[in-house]
Parts: C-alpha cells; structure tokens; sequence
C-alpha cells in the first residue's frame, strides 16, 4: 500500500463532525458540594446523574472540555468487553467468577439501552448484534464452547457461525468462522455524551471543563480540591479520569496506563459494497491481542477500523499505515481506498485488564475500563454513586482492591513500544500456528 502521508484527511475524529465538544460557561466554583467528581466523561457524567437525583449538590471537573477525552473519540460499540477472556477469566478464577463478571456485563449492557430510552438521548443507537473473528479452527472451537455456555447459563442471545456461513455475517475470508453476540450495538459516542451532559446538567450538577484538578488534600471529614479556577471543600469525592489520569492523582496513575487506541474512518463506500463487507452492519471485532475492531458509521456509509497505537507522540503515519493495511487484508478490495479521517484517544490499561470501583485514604474511583468504557464507564460510574449514596445497587464484582501497581511507572509509558511489539510477535506467532 502507498505510503502517502494523504492516507487520512483529518486528524480531527469523525464523531466530532456532528458532536463536536464545547467549551463550558464560565461560572463560579461553589464553595461547597457534596461531592466533587475528576472527570466529565461517561463515567463521570453518568455518576453526577444519580447524585443530583438524589439530592446530592455535585460539581464535576475535567481538564479538557468535557468529552474531549476517549468518550468522543471511542469506537461507539456497546461490547462491555473484559480484555481476559470468558475462557481466561474462568481459567484464572474459576467459572463462578467469570460468569459472575459476565452476568454484570448483560446488567450493564440492559442498564445503558435503558438509559437512552427512558432519557430520549438521541445518539444512533442500534442493536445489531456483534460478530467476532476466529483466527484459526482451534480457536472457533473454544469460542464456539463460551458462547454455548454464555447461552444455557446466562440466557445470552449468542450462538457460533461455522467458516462455512461466515460470509452471511461479514464479507472476508480472512477468519475460519466467529461467534455472534445479540446484545451488542453500536451508538455515536460523542452525541452520546453531549446528550448524557445535557440531561446531567438539567439536574443541577455544575460542570467546570477547562479545570483541571491539581490536588486532593483530606481535611477530617472532607476534602480540599484544588483546582486551576480555586478551591471547593467536598464531603467526598469520586474521580474517573481512567486513560487520561494525571499527576494531580499520583497514586492511581502509578496503576492506570494510558495506551493510545487509532480509530480510521474511509470515504464513504457504495451501497452494494457496504452489502457485501458488510451484510448485516453489525459491529465487529477480532481475537488478536493487537488486533482491531470495526463497525459501519451509524449511517452505513463508511468503515471505522480501530487498533492499538504503539506511539507516544505526536501524529505520526505509521500507526494510520497499520490500520489500513489490517483494512485491507480484511476487504483486499478496499486496498485502495482513501481515508476521510485517522484519529486517536487514550484507553487506560491496569495489570488485571478488568474495571475497578474501590475507595484508598478516603477517595472513591471508578476507573479502568481497558478499551471498553461505552458499556463500563457509564455502569461503574453509577455504581461508584450508588455506593456514594450506601445504597444497595452500588455492590458489583468490580469493587475491589486498586489494582496494583506498575513497578517503575510514574506516568511516563516508556515501555508501551516494546510491550505492544512484543504481543504482535505473538499475534503473528499464533497466526502462523491457526493457519497449519
């Protein structure tokens, strides 16, 4: 393929055409809430919604203009993926376990289409079903026997697609069969989070983006929170900066890393193309430890293929390079295709790559989504203010110890480059292995 630095038109992302963030009305900080929240992504949104209702007074800070982080630069697809798979989990923890997470991801999944339909959010949400590659018959089969389990134990509506029928769900060759969840969708993220700041603003929750916290101090049975516009006294406080944590939270970044994850849009395709790749416009994904995930746009006219970026700086080609070459080895038609937009956003990785709800020295968080936060950002920020509240919908098998720390991290990832080439010397170790 060319390597032409056109190969992506704009490096703004292509949810921002239609929901671009905005900057926030400059208002005065109140001298006192209840709880302060570090973070106005899905997570923190969705936490202050079920303060204010319950009579909670609430200020929620960020840094960026709200969204402006992964909740409008993200895939959009309602996957509620765990990065340990069904079979991994049960491997490591026993079956108990990996059902108990698996249940909770069907609640959270119910509990974000119930969001948007009783709340009117209007974000192009569909629920069409989501298919997930097999690089090779091996591992057909023990996805094929997860999904089965999923189905009997869980009520899930899942079932297995032989290589045989694969081209009924997507049009490539390049699995040896899937599977197929029903009870994933895909929505627009950054409408999504414009919607779900509008109707967390509606219940009085005050929102202060461009304000960066620059420190948490206890003081008895408050917190001082310092932030760049002054100083806010809370009873308590809730932070769910996930992937873009920063030094004002020294303890929780030493366990968050942030990983860039690329998202590439195409120019719009024709119809009957979009057909065939596509038949079914589900969204897609893939078990490759570095490997992608895909999806129509909401209006069916594009693909958006997204992956791990192994950068740390800047903008550079290669990562875009990389994900329209794995475009192209998926639909070797589009080989050629021109790209509208290659953007990136940070996801936020911990050493058990499973979500965390826990409180340390007094201080509540709701963080580490690992690449999944359409689905877990919003459920465990509603938990995490559940729990605020001592109510009983705050209990989840999330909440737990921190998870640990990174020996040597600091919040420079120095390592990421060599880490994530050393797992796509496994992803092509494994492949050459499934195609035997």
């Amino acid at each position: 393929m060319s390597r032409d630095p056109r190969a992506a038109a704009t490096a703004m992302p292509y949810w921002w055409e239609a929901a671009p963030p905005h900057a926030m009305p400059t208002t005065p900080l109140p001298k006192k809430v209840d709880v302060a929240i570090v973070g106005a992504g899905f997570a923190g949104l969705s936490a202050a919604l079920v303060l204010t209702r319950a009579g909670r007074s609430v200020a929620v800070f960020d840094a960026m203009r709200p969204g402006e982080g992964a909740s409008s630069r993200n895939g959009g697809i309602t996957s509620g993926n765990i990065r340990p798979g069904f079979a991994e989990i049960e491997r490591r923890f026993g079956q108990g376990a990996a059902l108990a997470i698996e249940a909770e991801g069907k609640v959270a999944r119910e509990f974000l289409w119930d969001l948007i339909r009783t709340e009117g959010l209007e974000c192009d949400f569909k629920l069409t079903g989501n298919f997930k590659g097999a690089l090779g018959y091996d591992q057909y089969d023990t996805m094929a026997r997860a999904s089965e389990t999923l189905s009997k134990r869980l009520g899930i509506e899942t079932y297995a697609v032989p290589h045989s029928e694969q081209h009924s769900h997507i049009g490539t060759d390049f699995y040896r069969g899937g599977t197929v969840r029903m009870d994933v969708g895909g929505l627009h993220p950054a409408k999504f989070h414009a919607e779900l700041l509008r109707i967390t603003r509606d219940t009085g929750a005050s929102v202060h983006g461009q304000t960066p916290v620059t420190g948490i101090v206890p003081e008895g049975p408050h917190c001082r929170v310092e932030t760049a516009s002054g100083t806010v006294q809370a009873r308590q406080v809730l932070v769910c900066t996930n992937g873009y944590t920063d030094k004002a939270m020294p303890d929780l970044q030493r366990r968050m890393i942030p990983v860039r994850s690329r998202i590439i849009a195409t120019e719009e395709l024709p119809h009957e193309v979009m057909d065939r790749l596509m038949p079914r416009r589900m969204m897609m994904g893939e078990n490759r430890q570095m490997g992608f995930y895909y999806r129509p746009s909401p209006d069916g006219r594009r693909i958006l293929l997204g992956g791990r970026d192994g950068s740390r700086q800047g903008d550079p080609l290669e990562p875009t390079l990389r994900l329209r070459n794995g475009l192209a080895e998926l639909f070797p038609e589009l080989a050629q295709v021109k790209l509208s937009h290659s953007w990136f956003g940070n996801v936020a990785m911990n050493r058990d790559m499973i979500p965390r709800l826990f409180e340390k020295d007094g201080i509540h968080y709701a963080t580490g989504f690992c690449g999944s936060g359409v689905v877990w950002a919003p459920w465990v920020g509603s938990r995490a203010a559940h729990r605020l509240l001592g109510a009983d919908a705050g209990r989840s098998a999330f909440a737990a110890r921190p998870p640990a720390a990174v020996p040597l991290y600091k919040g420079d990832p120095w390592f990421l480059p060599a880490m994530l080439g050393y797992f796509t010397a496994q992803d092509k170790l494994a492949m050459r292995r499934a195609r035997r």
